[in-house]
C-alpha cells in the first residue's frame, strides 16, 4: 500500500501536459551545473583577487611611507574638503601654510558661511584660481540652509554642492566617511594608466570610463579588507604613490609596493603613459602696471565680476597690444595723461596655464602724480587700509617691493 505522503508525491511529480486543463508544454530538461566555471566569472573572480592583493600591498606601503599632513591627522568632512578643494592644480607645499591659516581663522563650516567675501580672499590671497573660494562661500552657505549645518555623507549630495566634482566627491567620501569610492586624480590617473598599460589619452571618454571601472574596483576591493579605515587609505595611497613614487618624470619603480604587478614596466614603456594630447603653445604676453602714489596713499583698483582675478585689488595696469613698445602710450591710454616721469620700478614674471605673463611696474610720484582717472574707478588708499585688502598675486609682489627702503 503506498503511503498518503507518496501518492501526493507522484502525483505532483507528473508532467504538466497531463493535466487536461493545462496547456501542452514541453518537459524542460533538467539543469546540471557546468563544474567548470565559465570565462567571465573566471576573469572576474582573477580581476577580484588580483585588486584584493594590489590594495593589501597600497595599504601596507601607505601605513610605512605616507606623509605627515595636517589634514590626515583628522576625519572632518570639512577639513578634508577645504584641502582638497585647495589641493587642486596645487602643491602640497604651497597649500599647507593656507591650510593652517585657513583652519585657524574659520574652524567650521558656519565660520565660512559668515565671512565676508573679502575676508575669504585674503585668506586665499596668492592661491590663485578665485573661483574655488567663492565656491567654498556657496557650497558653506548652501550646507548650513539644506543640511543644518552638517557636511552631507551622501556622494549625490556631496556632488551636488557648487565647486565639487566626481573626483573631489568621492575623495571626501573615502577619506572622510570611509566609503568605497574612487578617486582620479593626475596622481591616481598616472599611477593607474601604468599600472594596468592603459593606452590612449585618459581625459578621452574610452580610456576615462576604463580608469574610472578600474579605481572603482579598487575601492570595492579595499571595502572587502577587514582593516578600519581600508577605503580611506587606499585612496589617500594611490594619490601618494602618484606623488612621491609613480612621478611624471623618472619615476622610483625599484621601490614601488606594486612594480611587480605594472603592466607599463614589464613593457618599457613606463615613460610612455599616460598618453596624452599634445600641449598648446605657450603664448607670451606684456602688461605694464602704474604705480601712483600721492601725500602717502596709493590709487588701487578692483577687479569686476565675471573675470580673471574678479573682486581682487590691483594697481591701474594694461595689456601692451603687438606693437606698442613702450609704458608712455600706456599710461595714456590708461591713465588719460602722460606723466612728466615713469620710474621703473620692478619687473614680475609669472605664468597662469598656458600664458608665460610679464608685467613691468612703474612708479608715479609727487607733483607729477595725476589726479584719480574717472575710467580707474579707483580709490586712494594708505598702507594701513590696503593690509586687509586682497590683491592678485603679481600686484601682491608689487607691494612687497613698495615696502623695501630703496622705494
Amino acid at each position: 500500500m503506498v503511503s498518503p505522503d507518496r501518492q501526493e508525491l507522484v502525483r505532483n511529480s507528473r508532467p504538466k501536459w497531463h493535466d487536461p486543463n493545462h496547456t501542452f508544454a514541453p518537459r524542460p530538461r533538467p539543469s546540471h551545473p557546468d563544474p567548470r566555471p565559465s570565462t567571465l566569472d573566471t576573469q572576474v573572480s582573477t580581476r577580484a583577487i588580483d585588486d584584493s592583493h594590489l590594495v593589501r600591498r597600497l595599504l601596507g606601503w601607505f601605513a610605512r611611507n605616507a606623509r605627515d599632513l595636517p589634514w590626515r591627522r583628522t576625519r572632518s568632512a570639512y577639513a578634508i574638503w577645504v584641502s582638497e578643494i585647495m589641493l587642486q592644480q596645487t602643491q602640497v607645499k604651497t597649500v599647507l601654510p593656507y591650510w593652517e591659516r585657513w583652519m585657524q581663522a574659520l574652524p567650521d563650516i558656519g565660520a565660512v558661511a559668515r565671512a565676508s567675501p573679502q575676508a575669504l580672499h585674503k585668506l586665499w590671497e596668492g592661491l590663485g584660481y578665485y573661483t574655488r573660494v567663492r565656491n567654498l562661500r556657496k557650497a558653506a552657505r548652501l550646507i548650513q540652509e539644506k543640511h543644518g549645518g552638517r557636511f552631507p555623507e551622501d556622494f549625490d549630495r556631496v556632488l551636488a554642492l557648487p565647486g565639487i566634482g566626481r573626483y573631489t566627491a568621492g575623495a571626501i567620501c573615502s577619506i572622510a566617511f570611509n566609503q568605497p569610492r574612487p578617486v582620479l586624480d593626475g596622481n591616481v590617473i598616472r599611477v593607474l594608466t601604468r599600472l594596468f598599460g592603459i593606452d590612449g589619452d585618459p581625459r578621452k571618454r574610452a580610456a576615462n570610463a576604463r580608469l574610472w571601472q578600474l579605481a572603482q574596483g579598487l575601492a570595492d576591493a579595499a571595502s572587502r579588507v577587514t582593516s578600519s579605515g581600508a577605503c580611506s587609505q587606499l585612496s589617500q595611497s594611490l594619490i601618494e604613490l602618484g606623488a612621491l613614487i609613480c612621478t611624471p618624470r623618472q619615476p622610483r619603480c625599484g621601490v614601488c609596493p606594486v612594480a611587480n604587478r605594472c603592466v607599463a614596466r614589464r613593457q618599457g614603456r613606463v615613460e610612455e603613459l599616460p598618453q596624452k594630447a599634445r600641449r598648446a603653445p605657450t603664448t607670451a604676453r606684456r602688461f605694464v602696471a602704474f604705480v601712483i602714489r600721492k601725500r602717502g596713499r596709493l590709487l588701487v583698483r578692483q577687479r569686476p565680476p565675471g573675470e580673471v582675478n574678479a573682486h581682487l585689488w590691483e594697481f591701474p595696469n594694461i595689456e601692451l597690444a603687438p606693437g606698442i613698445a613702450g609704458p608712455q602710450r600706456a599710461a595714456r591710454d590708461v591713465l588719460g595723461i602722460e606723466p612728466a616721469r615713469l620710474e621703473p620700478l620692478c619687473t614680475i614674471r609669472h605664468s597662469i596655464t598656458r600664458y608665460r605673463i610679464t608685467l613691468r611696474a612703474f612708479l608715479i610720484e609727487g607733483r607729477g602724480s595725476p589726479g584719480c582717472p574717472v575710467a580707474i574707478r579707483g580709490r586712494w588708499l594708505n598702507h594701513r587700509q590696503l593690509a586687509p585688502l586682497p590683491f592678485a598675486g603679481a600686484h601682491k609682489k608689487i607691494l612687497h617691493e613698495l615696502a623695501k627702503p630703496s622705494a
